[in-house]
């Protein structure tokens, strides 16, 4: 935005009288209770500005949540997480508040922030716990409380997610993770399998797989499997290279 301050032009007006009893600089808006304001957070006076100024139904909460999601795409998550919960804040519709939330906690763990992202994640599933985006948040949530050290509670909520969604291929393959940390390789690789079937198939599913039938002692087949995912990353990486 073109800065136009030194060509603004300030009305002459009348005058305020002689009295300037109640006349106060800082407006009624912006009156906030100290105990519950941190002084010197740079957001909080934005923040009471959204809500007095920008009323819910005049912001594009679709289009905030495509901004959050872009700045991810260029790594710029700190931008991410500020729109994000934003558009969390202003939406009226539970499934975009819920998708904000979701975001917000995939950007703050891409900081390896596993607090606010277990946080985030626990917002999206307070306002549904069975819905379209639940499945996505109940196996997020489990890689972040995993990161977090918690991974009885990551295993947990792998399992809801299957629950919920049982063709999700990434909750699949979160679950089989978490059994193979837990030494129960035969059940983690029933979980990459039917991760596999349902087109979730990368580098990472082969090598957990690999290391799943190594501890079997099927090892011909876990060398095989381990070739095939360095097959898979050089592709990938070739492609970016292209």
């Amino acid at each position: 935005m073109t800065d136009e301050r030194d060509g603004h032009r300030f009305s002459e007006g009348q005058g305020f009288g002689d009295s300037f009893e109640g006349f106060d600089l800082d407006p009624p808006e912006l009156e906030v209770d100290p105990s519950m304001v941190d002084p010197v957070d740079s957001r909080a006076l934005a923040d009471i500005l959204d809500r007095r100024q920008i009323p819910k139904g005049q912001v594009d909460v679709e289009a905030l949540v495509d901004v959050g999601i872009s700045y991810m795409q260029i790594n710029r998550f700190e931008q991410a997480t500020d729109a994000l919960e934003r558009a969390a804040r202003l939406a009226d519709d539970p499934a975009l508040e819920q998708e904000a939330w979701v975001n917000k906690g995939a950007a703050h763990a891409q900081l390896e922030e596993y607090d606010d992202a277990i946080g985030a994640y626990r917002e999206a599933l307070s306002i549904d716990d069975d819905s379209e985006h639940a499945a996505t948040a109940e196996t997020n949530l489990a890689y972040a409380l995993w990161e977090d050290g918690r991974t009885e509670q990551a295993l947990e909520h792998a399992e809801r997610a299957v629950e919920i969604d049982p063709r999700f291929g990434q909750a699949w393959y979160n679950r089989g993770f978490f059994l193979s940390e837990r030494g129960l390789h035969e059940d983690a690789v029933r979980c990459f399998d039917n991760a596999t079937r349902l087109n979730f198939r990368t580098p990472e599913l082969l090598e957990e797989k690999a290391a799943s039938l190594e501890h079997l002692g099927e090892d011909e087949e876990a060398e095989r499997l381990a070739e095939e995912a360095d097959e898979l990353r050089q592709r990938a990486e070739q492609r970016l290279v292209e």
